[in-house]
């Protein structure tokens, strides 16, 4: 399985790139993020995108919007809450089946 965690560039703000972990060999690697960081509209549902395109199976994150969790959602893939976890921690508490999985955005648009 892969998971994929996203590194906040700003609390507001798109991640500037994303962390992919696969899980089965231990390995990683990471995925450039850069052309939503600054779009005024869009960067959620961009950022989803990417992360789809990217092949993730399951997602960590610090929040996540409606527009991005619609675009997971309908990909089939499940969303953990891992707020303020180093990389490191949060991949282990996914392997623990320790993080919350939410069923619905847990910000607003636009937070």
């Amino acid at each position: 399985m892969t998971v994929l965690k996203c590194q906040d560039a700003a609390e507001r703000n798109a991640a500037k790139k994303f962390m992919i972990y696969n899980v089965e060999k231990d390995l990683y690697s990471f995925v450039d993020n850069d052309q939503n960081l600054n779009s005024p509209q869009g960067a959620g549902i961009q950022s989803a995108q990417n992360v789809v395109e990217a092949g993730a199976e399951a997602v960590i994150t610090g929040h996540c919007g409606p527009k991005a969790f619609k675009v997971l959602e309908t990909a089939g893939l499940p969303v953990y809450l891992g707020e303020k976890m180093k990389l490191k921690d949060a991949v282990e508490k996914y392997k623990k089946n320790e993080l919350d999985k939410i069923s619905s955005a847990d910000v607003e648009g636009h937070w």
